[in-house]
């Protein structure tokens, strides 16, 4: 019986362990919230919970050493570190995070000593890789050139629990989301490079339609030209991913950043400072004006704007005392993740799509699109849990059975990887449908 150790209890663990569990195989979940990893291995035999501090290096490669394969759920920052424990002690291992330059320098050393580090077998990355190169492989193949390629994904509530004016919810701290509204960009479209200023980033969505959802604004995700080598699109004069989000995102999160409230400098109030009276330092306002009013001034609009009006909704103009944070972007973290939170039985929504202007050998063309639309189960696990976690665990359960000949640092995008993987997820109901439309 292989024995797989998985670093990390957190929010999408439960789906993939179980899987490994029900494989038969001896996981131990570390955690540094043991009662986390109990919660997960009970009622299995072959599960073991232990509690480990990462920074414990002895504990950790004390827990390595007994182990066959190593799975990092940690937060990405701390990969690294375990790889190395990893090499030391000759075990290969596993992530769904994307590879870091530190990661990379990691290869030869791998390689050298026979072993695998497998990163990027999430969703997004994960599956949208592997789904990806399973249709350009085909067309290929066929003697077709790919021209156009458009990858897009984001994980959102469903539509039945899409219940407030942004149209999003978190299920842990929003912060990483923040953050990310800053990224620059950069992608090709139609033979240029275009590059996007991480202010201006917003101000680049575009309308796409998912049937039978509906509407839905797309931004340009990092950057997207490295893609074009990753995945031998070497005839695309378009290579772009984005991220979904519902109707109204862009435009409110652009105005959020306008007014300040990304600022990651530490600050401190006076006492009894409230929201009102942030925003209205943030503005310029006094306290005889209307902070609606002076807020869409700031920002150059209407005070009847559907803006303004989630602005007030998220609390910006009411007297609430502040939390105890250090820095504006801590409390408008602590906000978004008070009055968008994922409530006890509610479900979210993976949507992932690729979309492909193929120039076929004759000379015809066709558009490929490939989409996955998944939904949590209520009281039960979230889609981002499941379509991390178990895209992870079918790897890991090759790994495990010696049928990934690969060694290095890699990422699933050879057939070697994505064929038995999707294989695999689509038995667990994780499936892109493809559909192919004439020129």
């Amino acid at each position: 019986m292989k024995k797989i150790l998985i670093l990390g209890a957190g929010l999408v663990c439960r789906p993939g362990a179980r899987y490994l569990l029900e494989q038969g195989y001896a996981v131990t979940i570390a955690s540094r919230t043991l009662a986390k990893a109990e919660e997960i291995v009970q009622g299995f035999e072959n599960g073991t919970a232990r509690q480990l501090m990462v920074e414990d290096k002895e504990g950790l490669a004390a827990l390595v050493r007994e182990n066959d394969i190593v799975v990092s759920l940690l937060p990405f920052v701390h990969h690294v570190d375990v790889a190395r424990v990893c090499l030391a002690n000759n075990k290969p291992m596993a992530t769904t995070s994307y590879v870091s330059d530190e990661m990379r320098a990691l290869d030869d050393e791998a390689k050298s000593k026979n072993l695998i580090l497998l990163n990027e077998i999430g969703i997004d990355p994960g599956v949208d890789h592997m789904s990806a190169m399973r249709i350009i492989d085909t067309v290929h193949a066929r003697g077709g050139k790919i021209r156009h390629f458009y990858s897009l994904c984001g994980g959102l509530p469903a539509p039945d629990d899409n219940d407030n004016p942004f149209g999003y919810k978190f299920s842990w701290s929003p912060r990483g989301v923040v953050l990310a509204s800053r990224n620059s960009a950069r992608f090709l479209e139609n033979g240029e490079v275009v590059n996007i200023k991480g202010e201006d980033l917003f101000l680049n969505k575009r309308i796409e339609t998912v049937d039978p959802l509906g509407e839905f604004e797309v931004y340009p995700n990092r950057d997207s030209l490295p893609y074009k080598e990753i995945y031998g699109l070497k005839d695309a004069e378009t290579v772009m991913r984005g991220t979904y989000r519902n109707i109204g995102w862009c435009d409110t999160f652009k105005k959020i950043i306008d007014l300040g409230l990304v600022d990651e400098t530490p600050a401190t109030y006076p006492k009894g400072a409230t929201f009102r009276t942030l925003t209205a330092d943030l503005v310029g306002a006094d306290e005889s004006e209307d902070l609606a009013v002076a807020t869409a001034r700031k920002l150059g609009l209407e005070k009847e704007h559907f803006v303004i009006d989630n602005l007030a909704w998220l609390g910006l103009f009411d007297a609430e005392p502040l939390p105890d944070a250090g820095s504006k972007l801590d409390i408008l973290s602590e906000q978004l993740l008070r009055k968008l939170q994922y409530k006890d039985g509610e479900k979210d929504m993976i949507i992932l799509r690729h979309r492909f202007e193929v120039e076929d050998a004759d000379g015809s063309g066709h558009t490929i699109t490939s989409t996955l639309i998944d939904y949590g189960v209520p009281h039960g696990d979230s889609s981002m849990a499941r379509t991390v976690s178990l895209p992870l665990a079918v790897g890991v359960s090759l790994m495990a059975e010696g049928k990934i000949d690969l060694t290095g640092v890699q990422i699933p995008t050879c057939k070697e990887l994505y064929k038995p993987v999707l294989e695999g997820i689509a038995k667990l109901g994780i499936e892109m449908v493809e559909e192919r439309i004439a020129h």
